[in-house]
């Protein structure tokens, strides 16, 4: 399956495997299994790099598992943010997975909340439910991985 690289298709306002506007229902577990596929294959990116390369190394090795397994990748996908009707392009998600995961890469020190915030930023302006952030500067990367629900 070949990549997708700052394809033009916008991300805007929309619903993927069944996640309506209001949150009060639990994650599908369509969400749930890819979460977890996700996971398995940064773990196993991880455990070939290690730690200490550049976050674009970590995208495109962890979109290549991912698509060697089958899923369905975009790679730095852009999100549509909109303010009072104005549409503004600009932001993009390091990787989107299909049913809709949101996965937002990171090689820092340490998970800080403005991270947090920012993938909780990119749920709320595509109408997704699930984020994974994920710090591959993290020597266990179990340790670098925070789960992120809209």
């Amino acid at each position: 399956m070949e990549e997708e690289r700052g394809n033009p298709e916008v991300v805007g306002q929309f619903a993927w495997a069944g996640c309506p506007a209001g949150r009060a229902e639990p994650i599908p577990d369509e969400l749930n299994r890819a979460s977890h596929r996700i996971i398995g294959a940064a773990i196993e990116v991880h455990r070939h790099l290690g730690p200490g390369l550049l976050e674009s190394i970590y995208r495109r090795a962890l979109a290549y598992e991912l698509q060697q397994q089958g899923m369905t990748v975009w790679q730095e996908k852009l999100v549509t943010v909109t303010y009072k009707g104005l549409e503004i392009d600009g932001q993009r998600l390091d990787l989107l997975v299909e049913p809709g995961v949101i996965v937002e890469l990171k090689t820092v020190g340490q998970i800080l909340p403005i991270h947090e915030a920012q993938l909780l930023s990119y749920l709320k302006s595509t109408g997704l439910r699930l984020g994974l952030l994920i710090n591959f500067r993290a020597m266990t990367l179990k340790k670098g991985i925070k789960r992120i629900v809209n």
